[in-house]
């Protein structure tokens, strides 16, 4: 977890007003993706909005004319009160209309939001699979990843404002025109009452997302820390080792921080805000005693009163509007550019050109002084491995924790590449085939498979999901890896919900999960086939039968398998010895014991260990 804690917003990445405008050149990219989504609902919003910009100003001209038509009602001494009760019943229909206006641009707005979420989510989850594994385990990129990720709500928001942003424009023109019409002045005093203000609201919102930008992965440490201190997987260790305070005065800690630097800049903003908005009520009230004055020197009628008091209040308040609205949308397309940046992550790939994969394996797999250290890091994993896996054959990889083992199978299946070295597939360098049909030609169970709270079909398909719908090759499957012993025990069988997220979910022990991971293996048709310490909870019996299931299953594949248990390892053809990132040993069980090195003291003092 992130132990650097930004003290003020200098120690993030901070923006500036600049940064704030410039980042609005990716809303009209925005609307390109809404107006994807459903043009028949964005047409309809657009077009409420635009009768909802037109309404106010038409609702106070009639009110005008009622007020002029009832004063003149008044002087005459045969009064004919039908144009009067028109005028009524004209606004009566324009305030219900208003009504339904404004609640057909909240369904729209929601409906089209809603689409939006869906589509903008699918698309990032599309993206996340595109990159390579190297970037997503870096925390830089994690935190671009997170921004965009938790940022889908404020997107649909920032559609709703640009939206009403567009509608207040031309709302705001109307009354403009009226003000002007009637009385030009008017406009220097609404000016002076909303500039301040809005000069005021912009400064702070670039400093709000400056601040959330500095805190992205302190932030993700809160939710962590929230995570392990009220979660069912973790209850256990939290209890019996007491970790209970530890875990409370570290995010208490953590957030008080951010609380105080957030409080600080909230009394600021709204210190600040509440002198502007003073201001703009002197400005108001001003523009109301110059309005009454008029009146009295009889330059304007009672209607024409009430017209530019109507319009002046309701111009102002669609002016503070407008410019909170674009303060939220400046602050929103900041993380708008988060999103498209990560959209915009290009995939490079290195292979000049996609060379056909080989549909059966003719020589096998070669590595050749292969060297490799995580990204940021100077220590090597691997140094200078060198070793051919041969088509068809069973090859194990057997060394102590972080001898480098699964760093190799990565590396075999393009997760990272090597720093130097390479890796040849039938003497092909295999970055010169395409990346998505290469990583299909493998079938991979790790140690750290992941366990969907899905039902146990889909857990199971998900080693060949375009098979979900086949059950026999499920229930195959399921047979091979032993796993149907699991389904048997269960309720709802193959339709069981696993995992405790959901209602009806039923949790498995290690060793029932380890095996429904292991039929994914079973329903992939692939032509290499890596197992990873992926029977690590199964008890010796269990495991010696998996293996030799899958040994006979496997017979014409090229296999990898790591494990730490010996009799496993040693049904395989050949046993590749790992220590400290370089090859050992490599040979056949027999061969090993009888060079009486690493390979052959692992062996013994496990033995003895079962004796």
């Amino acid at each position: 977890m992130p132990r650097h804690k930004p003290n003020s917003l200098k120690d993030g990445k901070k923006t500036n007003l600049k940064s704030s405008f410039n980042a609005l050149i990716y809303i009209p990219r925005f609307f390109k993706e809404i107006w994807k989504v459903n043009k028949s609902l964005f047409l309809l919003s657009a077009f409420c909005r635009l009768i909802g910009a037109l309404l106010p100003v038409i609702i106070l001209w009639v009110g005008k004319l009622i007020i002029d038509e009832i004063i003149l009602q008044i002087s005459l001494n045969s009064p004919d009160y039908y144009t009067l009760w028109t005028y009524v019943a004209a606004e009566f229909g324009l305030i219900i209309l208003s009504d339904l206006i404004s609640r057909a641009i909240s369904l729209t707005d929601g409906l089209l939001g809603d689409e939006y979420n869906i589509a903008s989510s699918v698309t990032i989850i599309k993206k996340t699979n595109q990159i390579n594994i190297s970037l997503l385990e870096d925390s830089e990129f994690y935190d671009k990843l997170e921004r965009a990720r938790t940022q889908t709500t404020g997107r649909v928001g920032l559609m709703s404002n640009v939206l009403g942003q567009a509608q207040s424009a031309i709302s705001i023109a109307t009354l403009v025109a009226g003000l002007i019409y009637f009385e030009p002045y008017l406009i220097i005093l609404l000016v002076l009452s909303i500039i301040p203000s809005f000069i005021n609201e912009i400064r702070f919102s670039q400093q709000q997302y400056s601040l959330a930008r500095s805190w992205t992965s302190e932030r993700r440490e809160l939710d962590y820390l929230r995570f392990i201190g009220a979660n069912d997987k973790t209850a256990k260790e939290i209890k019996l080792f007491g970790l209970t305070d530890f875990v409370v005065d570290r995010f208490k800690n953590l957030s008080e921080e951010y609380y105080q630097l957030n409080k600080t800049l909230a009394i600021r903003r709204s210190s600040l805000g509440f002198l502007f908005n003073v201001l703009g009520s002197i400005s108001y009230y001003g523009a109301y005693v110059f309005i009454i004055y008029r009146v009295l020197s009889g330059a304007i009628t009672l209607g024409e009163l009430t017209f530019l008091s109507g319009s002046f209040n309701r111009l102002m308040r669609n002016l503070q509007d407008f410019f909170s609205k674009f303060t939220r949308i400046s602050e929103s397309a900041l993380y708008l550019k988060d999103y498209f940046d990560f959209i915009d992550i290009s995939i490079v790939s290195k292979a000049k050109e996609d060379m056909p994969l080989p549909r059966k394996i003719k020589k096998g797999f070669e590595f050749k002084a292969v060297r490799f250290a995580y990204p940021n890091s100077d220590t090597e994993i691997l140094k200078g491995i060198s070793f051919t896996l041969r088509a068809g054959e069973k090859l194990a990889f057997v060394g102590q924790n972080g001898a480098g083992k699964t760093t190799l199978i990565k590396l075999l299946l393009r997760f990272y590449e090597p720093t130097s070295g390479e890796i040849l597939l039938d003497g092909i360098n295999i970055n010169r085939f395409n990346i998505a049909e290469y990583q299909e030609y493998f079938g991979v169970i790790f140690q750290d498979f992941f366990r969907y709270e899905f039902t146990v079909k889909e857990n199971i398909a998900i080693g060949n999901i375009n098979e979900l719908d086949n059950q026999a090759k499920i229930e195959k499957a399921a047979e091979l890896s032993l796993a149907s012993e699991v389904v048997s025990e269960l309720k709802q069988g193959y339709n069981q919900q696993l995992g405790k997220r959901f209602s009806s979910g039923q949790e498995l022990s290690g060793g029932q999960w380890q095996k429904v991971a292991l039929a994914r293996a079973y329903m992939k048709s692939a032509e290499v086939m890596v197992l990873d310490e992926p029977t690590s909870a199964l008890d010796a019996r269990a495991e010696s039968e998996v293996f030799g299931r899958f040994i006979g299953l496997t017979e014409d594949k090229t296999s990898i398998i790591i494990s730490h248990r010996f009799s496993t390892v040693r049904q395989a053809n050949r046993i590749l010895v790992l220590e400290q990132g370089k090859v050992k040993e490599i040979g056949t069980h027999e061969e090993l014991m009888r060079n009486q090195d690493l390979y052959s003291e692992l062996f013994t003092l496990q033995a003895e260990g079962y004796q």
